[in-house]
């Protein structure tokens, strides 16, 4: 693709981070916990590794003061999807922030989409700016963005991809965009996706065998030993379970649904199929499940190809899947409407660093309103998540600055992207939280969708 003027200036600067970065003779590498971050965190580590050079790691959940201060004696950072968010990074030595979120007032040397007018929250995530600091690790890069919310890949985004595709290190497919097309067997595939739902089949046992047979597939083919996935089906068989799954949708009048059945997947041959890794979307629950359970030097371990680290991951993974679940359950029995805003409250219930997923798993796409949902933080605060939709963004709504705006004047400390944000805000100021940002929602209400 041909590369704006913006663009070209911004991969410039990476090229800079980069001299700055091998600058360093041991720095502490700290990024945040979730997919993006882990994602970021492994490619500068790996950037590192393979030049020899000495680094510690450390990840964290949020940049908040108690954050600066355990690193103040730091003589060199590298800050991984964070650090453009906080004023005080100003006050340490040597530092250099990888970030995409919305930033001001920084001082340091930052790369930084946002401050090149490139949409950080769905151009270039914080594991693809990276990448074009340090040239490897594509597939992570490419992971990353999926993790962030950010596919189908666009700006950066897109030449990233041309750029894996041209190391064959990536390959692009147009196909069900169902999860676990390489990993799980073809019943569980069918049977445990609902994006989108699927009448009678989604969760639906004897639905999701008939539509399967019908197909002409045999559920109980084994394959090597495992049983067949729907990776390993033919063409011919992949089509008329898609037509299938098409006209189920289409009998209950969701047209629309139908039409989102196929899309853009992004899968890794270097790393095997079958392996969790090999399939961008698969790859990005397995990072998560890892920083979302407090284990995110594991996540970083499987995308360095550590063996042992895999194992645990997929463990942690099958954890993750079913506290989601029952997330999911309790959100849907005690989702609130607050008028403004929708809103959950999981506190005891829903884990912190579950309830931004479990927002953004259940928030309609429709919507004419945004989701807020909380859990108890770790340092005896309230953890507050937050989602959007496209169609909200797209006429206006920036939850990452009104949160940040609102957290500010209270005591706590937020923001985020323009669809999904979060924050940590004091226990006694949840109401004065709500308050504010339903009076903030009513001033700005030409964003809803009428």
């Amino acid at each position: 693709m041909e590369l704006k003027t913006n663009e070209i200036n911004f991969l410039e600067k990476c090229k800079e981070a980069r001299k700055t970065a091998f600058s360093f003779s041991d720095p502490i590498i700290v990024h945040h916990y979730d997919c993006d971050g882990i994602s970021a965190g492994a490619i500068v580590q790996s950037a590192f590794k393979k030049e020899n050079k000495k680094y510690r790691a450390k990840w964290i959940k949020k940049l908040d003061d108690t954050a600066i201060e355990a690193i103040a004696n730091e003589r060199e950072i590298i800050f991984c999807d964070l650090g453009g968010g906080n004023k005080r990074v100003n006050e340490l030595k040597d530092v250099l922030i990888i970030d995409h979120h919305q930033t001001e007032g920084i001082d340091k040397q930052q790369i930084n989409p946002l401050l090149n007018g490139i949409d950080g929250g769905i151009e270039l995530s914080s594991s693809g700016a990276a990448y074009f600091v340090f040239k490897n690790d594509v597939d992570v890069a490419i992971t990353g963005a999926v993790g962030d919310m950010q596919s189908p890949l666009t700006g950066l985004n897109r030449f990233l991809l041309e750029e894996g595709i041209g190391k064959k290190e990536v390959k692009l497919e147009q196909d069900l965009g169902f999860y676990g097309r390489y990993s799980r067997p073809i019943l569980q595939f069918l049977l445990y996706s609902d994006d989108p739902y699927v009448p009678g089949i989604s969760y639906n046992e004897e639905g999701a065998k008939r539509i399967i047979v019908e197909s002409g597939i045999d559920y109980e083919e084994m394959n090597g030993g495992k049983p067949i996935t729907y990776g390993k089906l033919t063409n011919e068989k992949k089509k008329q379970l898609i037509s299938a799954l098409a006209n189920a949708l289409i009998d209950k009048n969701m047209i629309n649904k139908a039409e989102e059945l196929i899309g853009e997947s992004y899968v890794f041959p270097k790393r095997g199929e079958g392996n969790g890794t090999y399939e961008a979307n698969e790859f990005s629950t397995l990072l998560n499940a890892c920083g979302r359970h407090n284990k995110a030097g594991i996540g970083v371990g499987v995308c360095m190809g550590d063996d042992a680290s895999y194992l645990e991951a997929n463990a942690l993974l099958q954890y993750h899947r079913r506290k989601i679940r029952e997330g999911i359950d309790f959100a849907k029995s005690n989702i609130q409407d607050f008028g403004k805003f929708f809103f959950i409250d999981g506190r005891g219930i829903i884990d912190e660093g579950l309830i931004g997923i479990v927002c953004g798993m259940i928030v309609n796409p429709m919507s004419d309103k945004p989701i807020f949902g909380i859990s108890l933080g770790e340092n005896n605060d309230i953890k507050l998540s937050s989602r959007g939709t496209k169609r909200l963004i797209a006429n206006g709504l920036n939850l990452g600055l009104m949160i940040k705006e609102i957290t500010g004047r209270i005591g706590g400390v937020g923001g985020g992207h323009r669809i999904a944000a979060g924050a940590a805000i004091p226990r006694d100021k949840l109401g004065i939280f709500l308050e504010e940002m339903g009076r903030e929602l009513d001033k700005r209400r030409n964003f809803s969708v009428q």
